[in-house]
């Protein structure tokens, strides 16, 4: 499913998201199912039973049944299940699939888009099925990558890439900043050591060298476009002294401010 086209998803009027009355049973049918059926659980407690084999859910899990699937469910009464099914088909073959159960860990995500899906429906906005067909093959991609995760050290090692490409980002959208290291590892909840050692490892530089990078990336910029003086420039991203600033700028870009304006 990751290669087809999202036109290729025939949507089915079959979709909730619902709060299971207490004396809520899904019985087992004579025929099997006939298309695929995307099943979460946002809370509660219970057991699906697919093909025989029962499965116990609570929050997080999250089925896609197949055509010749058997199914059934129970839950607890006093804990009952808020759950939300989307059924759909495909119009072309389809190669990758993910697999029938999975009990997702990071869920926010996946719970905004079910959302979204099942709110397309119910407002129908200009374009409703067509972002419904995106939004349904972005919830399968994202059922594909879990199963395709690496263990959990890479996991961490991905959190940890994040954060520090955040920090990254936040020191290129304000290069004006008197940035310090202390500071930049406070906001990424790393010791300053640890967080300098990552960075470079990261970004491909020192913190210090990053920083500078971005301001003097800046300073072309508005130079070039902004119209302003190589003292506006200067003071605009925090030079106290235009000698160091044009000395500095000089020995990135290879030529004085005064020349790029």
């Amino acid at each position: 499913m990751l290669h087809i086209s999202p036109s290729s998803f025939i949507l089915k009027p079959a979709f909730a998201k619902i709060v299971c009355e207490p004396g809520w049973k899904w019985h087992k049918r004579e025929k099997p199912l006939q298309n695929y059926d995307l099943f979460y659980v946002w809370s509660g407690e219970g057991t699906v039973v697919l093909n025989d084999q029962p499965i116990p859910v609570g929050p997080g899990s999250c089925f896609l049944f197949r055509k010749g699937d058997h199914t059934s469910a129970t839950h607890n009464p006093q804990r009952p299940l808020v759950l939300t099914y989307i059924h759909f088909d495909v119009a072309e073959p389809v190669t990758e699939v993910p697999g029938p159960y999975r009990k997702l860990e990071e869920t926010l995500d996946f719970e905004y888009m079910l959302s979204r899906y099942v709110r397309l429906f119910l407002v129908k906005p200009y374009g409703g099925e067509e972002e419904a067909r995106l939004i349904l093959k972005q919830l399968l991609i994202y059922l594909l990558r879990e199963e395709r995760e690496l263990p959990r050290e890479k996991k961490v090692s991905n959190q940890l890439n994040e954060v520090i490409q955040e920090v990254a980002n936040y020191c290129l959208q304000h290069p004006g900043l008197p940035h310090k290291v202390e500071d930049l590892a406070a906001r990424a909840g790393l010791s300053p050591r640890y967080f300098s050692i990552k960075f470079k490892e990261i970004i491909g530089m020192s913190v210090q060298t990053y920083i500078i990078k971005t301001r003097i990336d800046r300073a072309q910029h508005l130079l070039l476009h902004a119209g302003m003086n190589v003292t506006e420039v200067a003071d605009a991203l925090g030079y106290r002294d235009i000698f160091f600033f044009s000395r500095q700028f000089k020995q990135y870009t290879g030529k004085s401010p005064s020349e790029i304006r």
